[in-house]
């Protein structure tokens, strides 16, 4: 278990540790680590940096800083990343790559031929959030992640704000979610301990 160690990673931290409650930061460093773990018991090649960055910044949407009251949060989080990659002297389409793996993480599934990045953190935030395929996680990788990133207060953070980003705008992802029982599948995740 370990975390790419470049610039840009270590930026992201920053950010995300500069910006997100304890709850979010540890979930956006468990999001990284059940995506690499996956991937690594699955053979799935992937860019450690564009994933970690992405992972790091893909809540960042929700942070009252960053909040946008007209986009969806993940589309607010992907414009972040994208003048985040601007600053760390990425390419133009590197900084596109990371904003679209942070708004398909809101998506049902992404095809991981077409984008591993964003199938990864997609299924990863899928486990830590709504407990889809935890069952995938080997007991020693789950007990060893949530003892060094506990869960802290995000059932209670996490709903709260899904359902106040699905009042303010109805057509959103985070709005269907709501209605689809979110906040239950949060609340029932084995992942809660």
């Amino acid at each position: 278990m370990h975390f790419p160690d470049t610039p840009a990673c270590r930026a992201a931290l920053e950010v995300a540790t500069a910006y997100h409650t304890p709850s979010l930061l540890n979930h956006s460093i468990r999001a990284y680590l059940w995506a690499a773990d996956h991937a690594e018991r699955n053979g799935i090649a992937f860019d450690a940096e564009l994933l970690y960055v992405a992972a790091m910044l893909h809540d960042i949407g929700m942070t009252p800083e960053f909040d946008s009251h007209t986009v969806p949060f993940e589309e607010a989080g992907g414009h972040v990343a994208w003048v985040f990659g601007a600053g760390a002297g990425w390419p133009a389409q590197r900084r596109e790559r990371v904003a679209q793996v942070i708004v398909r993480h809101m998506w049902d599934e992404v095809d991981v031929t077409q984008d591993p990045e964003g199938h990864l953190l997609e299924l990863s935030t899928a486990m830590d959030i709504s407990g889809r395929r935890t069952e995938e996680i080997p007991a020693e990788v789950r007990e060893r992640v949530l003892r060094e990133y506990p869960r802290l207060d995000l059932v209670k953070e996490f709903a709260a704000c899904m359902v106040e980003q699905g009042e303010r705008k109805p057509s959103s992802l985070a709005a269907g979610f709501v209605r689809s029982g979110l906040p239950d599948r949060l609340a029932r995740n084995p992942l809660n301990g």
